[in-house]
């Protein structure tokens, strides 16, 4: 005698067989699903059912066409920023912590439900949909060009935080899982199958039916990690393999992208552990990390104003302000350069990563602060654009605080959603700063006052 499961919207759910269950993630209003707080907690509580469900499995696949889950919902996590940001400093932690913890519980309940629960995949799964998948006991991937599994989340400055820096190295083992973790390359569904990140692959429409007959064979529902039989290497071990891959990341990003070096915590610090102390490990670094300026400003440009450019790009609306504000950005960067010596500017952007080369010769002139008019900031960023220190961050700011005033100069009309493109289109085409988000991300984190204070050494 099976049971229903609890009230449900962003899925919904069927009987295949006697016995054996159908859970459809179909957001309503979405062509695409994503990790929705809803979704979250509706997971869970699916999960929380599973056990007494009297169910001899589960299946979980997408009622969308055009993939299976796309990652997490950008928009709630930048309003979750906002949320944590505004809290008193010392609570900002344990609010984020609380707020993203149910993901991973989620995925984990699924897991050790003692029922076999297998995913059948059409599409992409990413992000949060990928770790959703990773929980399963068996992955079925349809054999298209669109199917893959991966976690991008480093993209936009983030970590996976539903167990993704866990599961995926303890799957595929830590050397080809870092290639995901850290610069979001993708399985394709034969390279998941030859990785151990899925089970099988068939032509596309028989995924469904593949899952089921696994379930009628009376498989286990163990994980390897949660098998008496599994062997959780030591720290020791896991440091000593990850030494080389920490030392190259941290030249090549001088320490800028946060979510890199946390990321490299989270399997470091993870994988000695057993799984559910693991899970909280990630969860407990995902909380220092989201609370910082760089998920938010990387979201809001690499994101949210990614998509509002190709939107605007694909109607063939696309303002020809965004380069007359890239221009400006490369112009004044070559005012600045013009007060320096040639190897200090070099070494200053080279510190702060800008993506471009800063052309020579310049005019010299004074940067004029009268655009700025008066803006509060956000906050506090906690790093090094609040109070540039020694010569290579005084000029970097000089160079960054200059690109404000260029793009403010120039953008001042534009709307919030079209400043969010423009920053997209100030990293992409003149070499602004991912980590910092765009110019005007940059005004608004540190404010009229901060962006006066790295152009103080070249303001008339």
């Amino acid at each position: 005698m099976t049971t229903q499961p609890p009230e449900l919207i962003e899925f919904r759910y069927e009987l295949l067989e006697d016995g054996i269950g159908h859970l459809v993630f179909d957001m309503p209003g979405r062509t695409m699903n994503v990790f929705s707080n809803r979704a979250i907690h509706e997971a869970e509580a699916v999960a929380d059912w599973l056990g007494s469900s009297g169910l001899r499995g589960l299946v979980i696949s997408s009622g969308k066409t055009t993939a299976f889950c796309a990652g997490a919902d950008l928009g709630e996590l930048a309003q979750a920023y906002a949320m944590i940001i505004a809290a008193p400093e010392d609570q900002r932690w344990q609010i984020g912590r609380d707020h993203f913890a149910p993901i991973g519980r989620a995925f984990r309940k699924l897991e050790t439900a003692d029922v076999p629960v297998a995913f059948a995949i059409n599409g992409l799964a990413l992000g949060g949909g990928c770790e959703f998948a990773l929980a399963g006991h068996y992955r079925v991937l349809a054999d298209t060009p669109a199917t893959a599994l991966g976690l991008p989340e480093s993209l936009v400055g983030l970590l996976p935080g539903g167990g993704g820096t866990q599961r995926l190295p303890r799957l595929v083992g830590i050397e080809a899982a870092m290639p995901v973790l850290l610069d979001a390359a993708r399985f394709t569904a034969a390279d998941a199958v030859a990785a151990g990140v899925a089970h099988r692959v068939v032509p596309a429409g028989q995924e469904i039916a593949a899952c089921v007959e696994w379930i009628r064979s009376g498989p286990q529902p163990k994980q390897p990690w949660d098998r008496a039989d599994y062997r959780i290497p030591s720290a020791e071990e896991v440091a000593a393999r990850l030494a080389g891959l920490r030392r190259a990341r941290q030249e090549e990003t001088g320490g800028h992208y946060p979510a890199i070096t946390a990321i490299l915590d989270c399997v470091e610090f993870g994988l000695p552990l057993p799984m559910d102390a693991a899970v909280g490990k990630e969860i407990d670094i995902f909380a220092d990390l989201i609370k910082r300026p760089e998920p938010r400003d990387m979201i809001s440009s690499l994101f949210l104003g990614k998509q509002t450019w190709q939107k605007q790009r694909k109607s063939g609306a696309l303002p020809e302000v965004y380069d007359s504000i890239a221009a400006a950005i490369r112009q004044s960067w070559a005012n600045v350069a013009a007060r320096f010596e040639p190897a200090d500017v070099e070494a200053a952007a080279r510190w702060a990563r800008l993506s471009a080369t800063i052309l020579p010769g310049g005019p010299v002139q004074p940067v004029s602060a009268r655009v700025l008019g008066e803006h509060p900031g956000i906050a506090p960023t906690g790093i090094w654009i609040d109070a540039p220190q020694g010569q290579d961050q005084v000029i970097a700011g000089a160079l960054l605080g200059a690109a404000v005033v260029a793009a403010l100069e120039h953008g001042r009309d534009l709307d919030a959603d079209s400043r969010r493109a423009a920053d997209f289109h100030s990293i992409s085409a003149a070499g602004f700063p991912a980590y910092l988000g765009g110019p005007f991300a940059l005004y608004d984190s540190i404010g009229s006052d901060g962006v006066r204070r790295l152009i103080a050494p070249i303001a008339s």
